[in-house]
């Protein structure tokens, strides 16, 4: 079974905890992390680009010049593609690029980015997150204990004053999120290099995750 320190709010390590083999011991499995990573940054993708084709371009109602006798090319429109200011071939237009995944292959993609973390002893579990205030000088003291710059701070859904504080001192860290435990995913997950979980924030996921 993999485990985690425990550690307290000060950086001391005051124990061990073991993760749940359901979801922070399973097979990683990088092409399938890859893959929902690849499905979630294109379901965030606008698709509003456009460019407009010959039709579309405002003016060359007229033939520039007659068919014949002017020694030049002959010319339907100056809205053509290749005239300046005219239409674009194959240009692109407004689309949806988002496609998902299929629930299982999700959650197993969660699943093993969770444990590729474990075994890279990227993951460090505190007794308890919580902050009176919701204060950014507060956090930074903590993450610099921690010794950790770049974290994803998981949340358990027990306290919600707590977890808003912690949301609200967290928000202008650079290189630092919060996120549910319900909220995870392999992007988030991947995008950090540490996970940093309170002990109830262990057992959500699992609950959720497992």
């Amino acid at each position: 079974m993999p485990k985690a320190p425990l550690l307290n709010l000060e950086g001391e390590t005051i124990g061990e905890i073991e993760l749940p083999e359901s979801v922070f011991g399973v097979e990683v499995n990088e092409a399938l992390i890859h893959e929902a990573v690849i499905a979630q940054l294109a379901r965030q993708r606008q698709g509003t680009a456009s460019t407009k084709t010959r039709g579309e371009v405002s003016g060359g109602g007229r033939k520039p010049w007659r068919q014949k006798g002017t020694g030049r090319a002959r010319q339907g429109s100056i809205r053509a593609p290749h005239w300046v200011g005219g239409g674009v071939v194959f240009g692109p237009k407004p689309r949806e690029y988002g496609y998902s995944l299929n629930k299982k292959a999700r959650r197993q993609a969660l699943r093993s980015a969770l444990s590729g973390k474990a075994r890279d002893g990227e993951i460090l579990v505190v007794d308890d997150l919580r902050l009176a205030e919701p204060k950014t000088a507060a956090m930074a003291r903590i993450l610099k204990n921690l010794k950790v710059s770049t974290a994803l701070i998981v949340l358990d859904g027990a306290d919600a004053e707590a977890r808003r504080n912690v949301m609200l001192a967290s928000r202008n860290i650079p290189g630092v999120s919060t996120l549910r435990a319900e909220d995870l995913n392999p992007y988030a997950v991947t995008a950090h290099r540490h996970l940093i979980l309170s002990k109830a924030a262990v057992e959500r996921v699992e609950e959720v995750w497992g």
